[in-house]
Order: structure tokens, then C-alpha cells, then sequence
């Protein structure tokens, strides 16, 4: 049990090159491999594959909006981690420069290349869009 007042979630945000957000939450919604997912106090332990996505975190000081270049989503105890190697919060995010390599993306031949990098400037312009 926590303590009153405690909002159930210990959470960090970690990124190859630093720890990008850690704190309290009620809440995580994350996009896995197999769909989008959220986790809440009690949830059981778990190990999933992120894509490239928005996430949201709930904490107390209000919801935290962030896109991931994939990683991994690790649950136990009410201790959420979500690791990636590329990681922005949304106040970090230039939707400008997120709008032109959305659009440049678009201008690739199909493939891997292309729908990735058209995933990852969606997943950051979402997020920026969230928090506005």
C-alpha cells in the first residue's frame, strides 16, 4: 500500500544520453507492439516492446507528454520504466522541424527508412499538439 496522499507510480523516462523525466505518477499510456496500453497502481509485471510514439504520464503536477524512438516498457511493483534510445518531452519538441521531416519523409520511396521516420515525426508532433 502507499502512503496517503501517494499517487501509486514510481516512473522514469530514461533515454540513451539521460534520464529524461522520473517522478510520481497515477498513470502511463504507452504504445506497444501489440496496441496502446496503460498502467495504474497494482498492475502486474510486465515487459513489452514500445514503438516509435507519444506517451502520456499523469503526475501530480499534471500530464507529461513525451515521443519515444521505441525501447521498451518495464512494470513491477508500481515501478514503471520506460527505456529508449531517443526520448523528447514535449516542451523539447520544434513542431516546425517535426512538420518538415514528416513532410520530407513522405517524399522517400517506400520502405523502412520511410515509414519509420514518418512514425517518429508524427509521434513528436502529436505530443507537442497534446500538451498545447
Amino acid at each position: 500500500m502507499t502512503s496517503e496522499g501517494a499517487t501509486g507510480l514510481q516512473v522514469a523516462l530514461v533515454a540513451a544520453d539521460r534520464t529524461v523525466w522520473s517522478g510520481e505518477a497515477s498513470m502511463v499510456i504507452a504504445r506497444t507492439t501489440e496496441g496502446d496500453m496503460g498502467v495504474l497502481q497494482g498492475h502486474a509485471p510486465m515487459l513489452a516492446l514500445l514503438t516509435d510514439a507519444a506517451i502520456e504520464i499523469n503526475a501530480p503536477e499534471g500530464v507529461v507528454h513525451a515521443a519515444v524512438d521505441g525501447g521498451f516498457i518495464s512494470v513491477a511493483d508500481d515501478r514503471v520504466s520506460i527505456l529508449t534510445e531517443h526520448a523528447l518531452l514535449a516542451e523539447e519538441i520544434k513542431v516546425d522541424e517535426a512538420r518538415a521531416e514528416l513532410e520530407a519523409a513522405q517524399g522517400l520511396p517506400t520502405g523502412d527508412e520511410r515509414e519509420m521516420r514518418i512514425r517518429r515525426a508524427e509521434a513528436r508532433i502529436r505530443a507537442a499538439e497534446k500538451s498545447s
